[in-house]
């Protein structure tokens, strides 16, 4: 495990909106998103959760017995990990010299996952994760993650961890990266949906987690147009439902905004992070260290990935039946 010996880093995080249309469009906005980032410095760029092909807005104003046709057609458009859409964004990453997160709508089969991938500067694809539980409406959707990507991996920028959405309500799951060192911490909402109450509890929600690891956080979240509400929703009584809750920020290890949080509009919320922070902070309180008392509280993590098979060595497998034990067979005369 090594930590970053940079002193600062350019960081982003991108509210811009989907297109609902084509999983192509969206992936064309997070290319020409990552070129603007970088024609401004930029090292590091965080993108709304399963901003691929488009959050499913859907299932939270929709009943589910109206939900199946939009639900299918998520799943058409929905990449794999690792796939051409990945291929891309490498691509990008790479040329940019720049560090990409981004949620995907992960498409593994008959099933769809919420999905964060994180590419390094060099285009290698560092990190594929799965959102542990999804939330509410959410479940209709998608399956449930694993603890396997539960984890903060070295990158160009420094130590960077990631999860999304209500996982920061999980307290298990944001230890699980402070207690492996994350320096900038990776957060993604979809935007647009609930309300302005969304956004409120969402500020406090990263800045508290920033104090508590003492680390960065970069917090991006989506946009969308009223066309594209209307187009969701056409009921005006619910279109109140998708908008809202956007609030991309950038957060020091003291909890502070380093730029202004962007709550409507599209746009680049960029902040040059100085990592000398994180020691400033973790000298007064290491959650994971000096204040820490593993001999009292401990967290155990089952980091190995979910799978529904699960092959048996020679010892595990039961016991032939001796010959006594087989069924006797009495042939009638």
């Amino acid at each position: 495990m090594a930590t970053t010996t940079r002193k600062t880093v350019r960081a982003a995080a991108a509210q811009i909106a989907p297109d609902i249309d084509s999983a192509d469009g969206t992936l064309a906005r997070v290319l020409e998103t990552i070129g603007q980032a970088a024609r401004q410095g930029v090292e590091l760029i965080v993108f709304p959760e399963t901003f691929v092909p488009y959050y499913p807005y859907f299932s939270f104003v929709q009943p589910p017995a109206r939900q199946g046709a939009d639900h299918l057609l998520l799943m058409q458009r929905a990449p794999t990990v690792p796939g051409p859409l990945t291929d891309a964004v490498a691509g990008a990453a790479r040329q940019a010299g720049m560090v990409v997160v981004l949620g995907v709508n992960e498409r593994d089969h008959g099933s769809l996952y919420n999905t964060q991938v994180l590419f390094d500067a060099d285009g290698r694809l560092l990190l594929k994760r799965r959102k542990i539980t999804p939330t509410y409406h959410e479940r209709m959707v998608w399956g449930q993650g694993d603890a396997s990507g539960l984890k903060a991996v070295d990158t160009r920028v420094g130590r960077v961890g990631a999860l999304a959405c209500w996982e920061h309500y999980n307290p298990l799951a944001r230890y699980a990266l402070m207690a492996d060192h994350e320096e900038i911490h990776c957060a993604q909402f979809p935007g647009s949906l609930v309300g302005p109450i969304f956004a409120e509890q969402m500020g406090v929600t990263i800045r508290h987690h920033a104090l508590e690891s003492g680390c960065f956080v970069v917090n991006a979240t989506g946009w969308l147009h009223e066309a594209q509400i209307r187009r969701l929703m056409p009921d005006e009584s619910l279109q109140g439902a998708l908008r809202g809750g956007c609030h991309s920020a950038i957060v020091s290890p003291e909890g502070k905004y380093l730029a202004e949080p962007l709550t409507e509009g599209e746009g680049l919320v960029i902040a040059d992070l100085d990592l000398s922070l994180i020691d400033k902070r973790k000298r007064m309180m290491d959650s994971v260290g000096h204040y820490a008392r593993p001999e009292l509280l401990s967290l155990a993590i089952r980091r190995d990935a979910a799978s529904t098979t699960r092959a048996l060595e020679p010892a595990d497998a039961a016991p032939a039946p001796a010959a006594n034990d087989l069924p006797q067979v009495t042939e009638a005369a």
